[in-house]
């Protein structure tokens, strides 16, 4: 079923479901009206001689040069021409899907002003698979992402380069093969393609729902690392977090206790020390603290989905237009850091609870690295390594993007978001966050496994069981010291594709 776009309502799980999912687009009938409406404004305003910044006017410093009749009908082609000027490898093409779609839910509002040939264009891309290529970098995130949206412009005038059914071909062939019509730029057309945020607030769409999954999946790893150091679960009473309030910490709990359910530690059928570690015991308060600030990010990123960011707007029930800065990325780059550092923090305290299953002053029992015969073996000793080096590179690159403005346009767009750096490092963080995860997950494993082997086997909580059984499936319990790297790699893509997450949740619910 097509996911209906009218510029409200817009969720950050529709956005996926057309961007890595391939879920068909259609604009609403009442979008399609109000796009017709403020075009019909706009024409008679060009007509009158009306002074419209980006229409008949320059942009940024040469906002004050007012454009004749005749540089009007060139002047979105050379705009777009100059502002394809990003640099780097091509994004993911779920990125650019992602930015196409929150640009259509712009233009449904009808203050743009653009051709309605210039939406339908982008739901027909999107619909039969026409996605432009856009090199990474180049948007500093205000006057929206210009070099990235303007790759896509490209393909308005048949021009720039675009995947089609997995080749990368030039647009016009591309757009030809599709059965799609070029349908050329004429005034405001360009600038209404180019002058958001949409990049940005995409890939934080997608990295905001992949969060989700990986926060959740910290759960279960935690739990299993929990079970293997026989941790007290006294912390996580319901009561403990409800009596403090916080939402994230509450939801946290009580996803550990469902993955833990009817296990012997959870039931208290086994003794427990009177009071754990903080990186066992706090384990909710500090995932539970990432939910919290996702879920403000999550908030901030739809609102932003689903307003309009543009520049001017034109509002055609009052017959005006006004010129402002809703295209500065800094609404979304403000959460999405906080969002990149958090999942930072919740791999530094994973490593915490790894580094208790390593240690055998720490682990309650268990041997040395985690390998039964210490001394010959070295176990997983060098796995902590791997994971300490991704939590280096995940505090780099954890400062704050949305206070490295660096003026630009001759200081007249003076103060950027550079919300797209905020973007482009959480994906690396995120990338990094698998591994870390990853590595906790084999090491619980392992710890479970030697605990069967020392002592009578204990039961494990309903999801722990399952988590442990889906990793067997690729990863096999370390004997014998082998080259870990295949290992680590297979653990990093099965946190990726959140197969765990799957698994676990069909015995406890869903532990959203």
């Amino acid at each position: 079923m097509a996911i209906v776009l009218s510029g409200q309502g817009l969720t950050i799980e529709n956005l996926v479901k057309v961007a890595r999912y391939g879920e068909k687009v259609e604009l609403h009938p009442d979008a399609i009206g109000r796009i017709n409406t403020c075009r019909a404004m706009v024409e008679k305003k060009i007509e009158a001689g009306e002074i419209m910044y980006g229409i008949n006017t320059g942009i940024g410093e040469f906002s004050e040069v007012v454009l004749n009749d005749e540089q009007i009908k060139d002047f979105q082609k050379y705009l777009v021409y100059n502002h394809a000027a990003g640099i780097g490898d091509p994004m993911p093409i779920e990125w650019v899907r992602g930015a196409m779609v929150g640009r259509i839910n712009v233009h449904a509002h009808g203050n743009s002003g653009c051709r309605i040939e210039i939406t339908q264009t982008l739901v027909d891309m999107l619909n039969k698979g026409v996605t432009p290529m856009v090199c990474k970098k180049g948007s500093v995130g205000a006057s929206g992402d210009l070099a990235p949206m303007s790759q896509i412009a490209l393909l308005m005038m048949g021009e720039g380069q675009a995947y089609y059914e997995g080749e990368l071909l030039e647009g016009k062939e591309a757009l030809r093969r599709a059965g799609i019509p070029v349908p050329g730029l004429m005034a405001r057309d360009g600038l209404a393609t180019i002058n958001g945020s949409n990049v940005l607030t995409a890939m934080s769409a997608i990295f905001l729902y992949d969060a989700n999954n990986f926060l959740k999946q910290a759960e279960i790893a935690a739990t299993m690392s929990l079970e293997a150091l026989k941790a007290n679960f006294g912390p996580y009473n319901t009561k403990i977090h409800e009596v403090r309030g916080f939402a994230g910490s509450v939801r946290s709990a009580a996803a550990i206790r469902k993955i833990a359910k009817d296990g012997d530690l959870l039931e208290k059928r086994i003794k427990v020390k009177v009071q754990d570690a903080y990186s066992m015991r706090s384990t909710p308060q500090v995932i539970g603290s990432a939910h919290d600030a996702l879920g403000y990010a999550r908030s901030q990123v739809e609102i932003e989905l689903n307003g309009v960011g543009d520049n001017p707007i034109f509002f055609p029930e009052e017959n005006l237009q006004l010129s402002g800065a809703n295209f500065q990325g800094s609404p979304v780059a403000v959460p999405m850091d906080m969002a990149g550092y958090c999942i930072t923090m919740v791999c530094v305290l994973s490593e915490r609870r790894m580094n208790r299953l390593n240690n055998p002053a720490l682990s309650v029992g268990l041997p040395p690295f985690l390998t039964e015969k210490p001394g010959m073996f070295s176990g997983l000793m060098l796995s902590q390594y791997t994971a300490d080096m991704q939590i280096v590179e995940q505090r780099i690159l954890s400062a704050p993007a949305c206070i490295q403005s660096i003026p630009a346009a001759a200081d007249q767009e003076d103060f950027v978001s550079m919300g797209m750096n905020t973007a482009l490092k959480n994906f690396q963080i995120m990338e990094n966050a698998y591994g870390i995860l990853g590595i906790e997950f084999m090491a619980a494993a392992q710890a479970l496994d030697i605990r069967n082997h020392q002592e009578t086997p204990f039961k494990w909580g309903v999801g722990t069981k399952v988590a442990h059984d889906t990793i067997r499936k690729y990863v096999n319990f370390l004997d014998i010291d082998r080259p870990l790297y295949p290992d680590h790699n297979t653990m990093k893509e099965l946190v990726q594709k959140a197969e765990i997450l799957t698994e676990v949740e069909k015995v406890t619910g869903l532990l959203d």
